[in-house]
Formats: structure tokens, C-alpha cells, sequence
């Protein structure tokens, strides 16, 4: 069965957003139990590109595809897995990247939708905290997607996210989304 191809986040309203995050269904990884069987000799870059044995997957209908298989284990290594076999995927940074953001509203009433390169949307909120890592140059942005999977926030987004808790001056600052504030600094290290 072919997947749709991501929505065009800025062409969508609130409720239009809703309602796509509402139809996204994934396979239920975190229900497959099967035997590991080795190595995908896949790889997701720090920037968000998938490869296969060293050459970029070209196809981003295969990309999301393969995103939807992709579960993070206790012991923190990244794995494709489907009902018979499970096998390991080398992640440089987090799996996914988020591009886009759309933002609606103000202070505690404001809600925070990321797209991701592999399409999929996420809200910011209870379940989909925002967090700063300092990073050896600059801070490290981090959105929680699912299942302890994550997605580094491109520059440009976080950018926008700055800009936001810089024009609604708090302290630290930070933002809203659904209801949690998210403080844009990273924690100190003590």
C-alpha cells in the first residue's frame, strides 16, 4: 500500500492539522517481540538522511515507511521491527528532524505543531515535551515524537522558537503548548 505524501504544513489550519495528527497510524512496534537478526546496514545522519550500505535512500515514501518500523530499545540502540525479525539502524543523533513549525495562539493557550522530515506531525505538550541539550558549539534542541524517539529541531525552527519566548519575555524563557511551558535553555550540567 503506497503512502500519502506529508502534508504542506503553512497551507493548514488547527483543526486541519487535528485531524491529520488524528489519522496517523503506526504499525505497533512496541507489541513485536521477535529474535534479533542482525545488522540493517542502515543509517539516519545527524541531518536526517536515511542510507543503505553508504548510499542516501532516495525515495521518501521508502524513508517514512521505514520511520514507521523504527523503535528505540531500554538499552537505548535503534531498531527496525516488524512482526519476525528485528534489526539494528545506526543513528548519529535523533531519528528525525523536525523542518516546519506551525504555531497558533498565545501564552498557555498556544499550540506547537512540528512536521518531520519523514512527514509525520507532532504537537508539543504532555506527551511531546521540548527539550535543550547544550551541544559542544550551541544548543541542542529536542522534540519527543514516541516511545522515547526523538527529533532534533532543524536551526531555522528553533530560531522561530526563540523568537517566540523572546516576545512573550519569561524567565527562563520558554515556551507554551498545550498547556506546558518549555524552558529554551539547557539544564545546568551541576
Amino acid at each position: 500500500m503506497p503512502m500519502a505524501p506529508p502534508p504542506d504544513l503553512s497551507s493548514l489550519s488547527l483543526s486541519d492539522i487535528v485531524q491529520a495528527m488524528a489519522a496517523q497510524t503506526l504499525p505497533p512496534v512496541s507489541q513485536w517481540h521477535p529474535t534479533h537478526c542482525g545488522d540493517s546496514e542502515m543509517r539516519i545522519a545527524r541531518d536526517g538522511t536515511w542510507y543503505h550500505q553508504g548510499s542516501p535512500i532516495g525515495r521518501p515514501a521508502m524513508v517514512r515507511l521505514f520511520s514507521s518500523i523504527l523503535r528505540r530499545e531500554q538499552d537505548g540502540r535503534h531498531v527496525l521491527v516488524t512482526p519476525v525479525e528485528k534489526l539494528d539502524i545506526a543513528v548519529e543523533d535523533a531519528p528525525f528532524v523536525a523542518t516546519a513549525l506551525k504555531a497558533e495562539g498565545d501564552g498557555t493557550d498556544a499550540r506547537l505543531v512540528f512536521q518531520l522530515n519523514t512527514g509525520d506531525l507532532v504537537a508539543a505538550g504532555p506527551d511531546h515535551a521540548l527539550r535543550i541539550e547544550q551541544g559542544a558549539d550551541a544548543p541542542r534542541p529536542y522534540l519527543h515524537v514516541r516511545d522515547g524517539l526523538e527529533a532534533l529541531l532543524a536551526r531555522p525552527v528553533y530560531y522561530e522558537l526563540a523568537e517566540r519566548a523572546l516576545a512573550e519575555d519569561h524567565e527562563p524563557p520558554g515556551v507554551w503548548s498545550d498547556g506546558v511551558f518549555f524552558p529554551l535553555i539547557a539544564p545546568d550540567p551541576a
